[in-house]
């Protein structure tokens, strides 16, 4: 008689089924949600300073200070720059959180890491200078995630790729940049026009 040979799909619910995984990805997605949470208080925190240095540029304007204006505009600039890598790393991170909770729920783990690994590491590198704390702790949730997928692997004797950009993680980035520049011109007005002196001439 023959033995009955586990199918792929059996496999892998098999590596799922006492849930040491499982209960690594729960963590993993907790560890996730905890750094997505520090990214949307570091974003308001960087909109409510920008609103503040605004006010200062309309002001400084109205009063033609150009000069103290434009300084107020740079700075503005700057912060408006750290809050899209903010907030396109927030929606990156979200899809990566909404794919491992269907790796949890359903085990499709071939489906789903096909693009974890180079959104994480595209996020983690935009954040390297801006936030280095949640840059290391997104290296730490890589680095289990990875051993998750080789673990899964190994029960399914199935090979899957991480770490590697594939043309959906890139979809992921490009659609997290698009979001996060729309929101960037819903939430923030637009720069006052700063006159600027003509040669030879001398502003008030």
């Amino acid at each position: 008689m023959f033995r009955h040979r586990p199918t792929w799909s059996e496999r892998i619910r098999e590596a799922f089924r006492p849930t040491p995984v499982k209960r690594r990805l729960n963590q993993t997605i907790h560890r996730l949600q905890v750094q997505m949470r520090r990214l949307e208080t570091k974003a308001y925190q960087l909109q409510a300073r920008d609103r503040a240095l605004y006010k200062k540029c309309v002001s400084a304007v109205q009063s033609k200070n150009n000069a103290q204006a434009s300084m107020y505009a740079s700075e503005c600039a700057e912060i408006r720059k750290m809050v899209l890598t903010t907030m396109r790393s927030q929606m990156a991170l979200e899809r990566v959180y909404l794919r491992l909770e269907t790796v949890r729920d359903f085990g499709e783990i071939a489906y789903a890491m096909s693009s974890v690994g180079g959104v994480l590491g595209k996020v983690r590198n935009d954040l390297q200078d801006l936030m280095p704390d949640i840059s290391t702790e997104l290296a730490e949730v890589n680095d289990e995630l990875q051993s998750v997928v080789l673990e899964v692997g190994q029960a399914t004797e199935q090979s899957f790729d991480f770490n590697v950009p594939t043309e959906e993680s890139d979809a992921i980035l490009k659609e997290a940049a698009t979001l996060a520049e729309q929101r960037m011109r819903e939430r923030f007005p637009e720069m006052p026009k700063i006159p600027t002196a003509e040669p030879g001439s001398s502003l008030p």
